[in-house]
């Protein structure tokens, strides 16, 4: 038994060292998140442009279906031995499934208003059960952005089925960020992840086969999906394991705070939306409001 136990432990250090500080010692920590973001933005631009053939929920599960076949290649997962470790991947894999239900906003609203209506999920959860002022006033620079963008004189006339997708898709991420530091903390490899990922393209097919049809299966549709699964899933989830090893978390919180102004920025160039003045100072207010919560010294608890 604890050969075993000690094989399987060297297995598990050998697939984290894929994306450890063994295979790229050179690189900065910061590039990994950085290079995260831009790519989990840019796929799901990409991934927008699928909608006329396959419709979002036929994009949905080729997402999670390709990145879960990634993540397994990689991984090589081993099977879960205890009904705990299961009912966590079947919680994050739920998560993962509500989070993409960004994709339902993304018909619907402009990828900037989206990603950034979507990014109140997480803020939130940093500010959850502070009494201090300056979180409270962090919160009010938020609901700022979020007056803004719903503002008709601002020009943004957000769509309500929108906006509650792209919230829904928040509060998701919230609960994927919680229950994947669960996750991290019983294993150093992607197991969990690969799982979870696959357990969540199970949950998205019946809706994709109703709405895709056969149209999922046309060459350059699965071509298309793979490339999207790459850049909005496999390689960001790589890349912020990476990052994860040299970085504190607080660190890589702030980095991934620029996702709403990459977002806004990947679908002006993939896809031709141009934001208004408005709706990019909105924008900027969920994102000062997110580096603020996150940078702000907090007092330690008396020993």
């Amino acid at each position: 038994m604890a050969t075993d136990t000690t094989a399987r432990e060297r297995g598990d250090r050998g697939r984290s060292d894929m994306v450890g500080t063994k295979r790229w010692p050179a690189v900065p920590g910061p590039l990994f998140i950085v290079g995260s973001v831009i790519s989990i933005q840019v796929g799901q631009a990409f991934g927008k442009q699928l909608f006329g053939a396959v419709g979002p929920l036929g994009v949905i599960f080729l997402r999670l279906a390709f990145a879960a076949l990634v993540l397994c290649a990689i991984w090589r997962p081993t099977l879960p031995r205890s009904w705990r470790e299961r009912g966590l991947i079947v919680a994050l894999g739920t998560s993962i499934a509500g989070m993409n239900v960004i994709y339902l906003a993304l018909e619907r609203l402009d990828v900037g208003v989206a990603v950034t209506l979507q990014f109140l999920g997480p803020l939130v959860l940093a500010l959850a059960g502070s009494r201090r002022i300056i979180d409270f006033l962090w919160a009010l620079l938020a609901w700022l952005g979020v007056f803004l963008f719903a503002n008709p004189g601002g020009g943004a006339g957000l769509s309500i089925s929108g906006t509650v997708f792209a919230l829904v898709s928040g509060a998701s991420m919230a609960i994927y960020v919680v229950l994947n530091k669960r996750a991290g903390a019983k294993t150093s490899n992607g197991d969990y992840l690969a799982y979870a990922v696959a357990w969540a393209a199970v949950l998205s097919m019946p809706t994709a086969v109703w709405q895709g049809g056969s149209a999922m299966l046309q060459p350059w549709v699965l071509a298309a999906g793979l490339g999207v699964a790459l850049l909005s899933a496999a390689i960001p989830y790589t890349l912020d394991m990476a990052g994860l090893r040299r970085l504190p978390p607080r660190t890589v919180a702030v980095l991934q705070s620029l996702e709403p102004a990459v977002a806004g920025l990947a679908a002006v160039v993939v896809l031709g939306e141009i934001l208004t003045g408005t709706q990019w100072l909105a924008i900027g207010c969920v994102v000062l409001a997110s580096v603020g919560t996150v940078t702000t010294p907090r007092k330690r608890p008396k020993e």
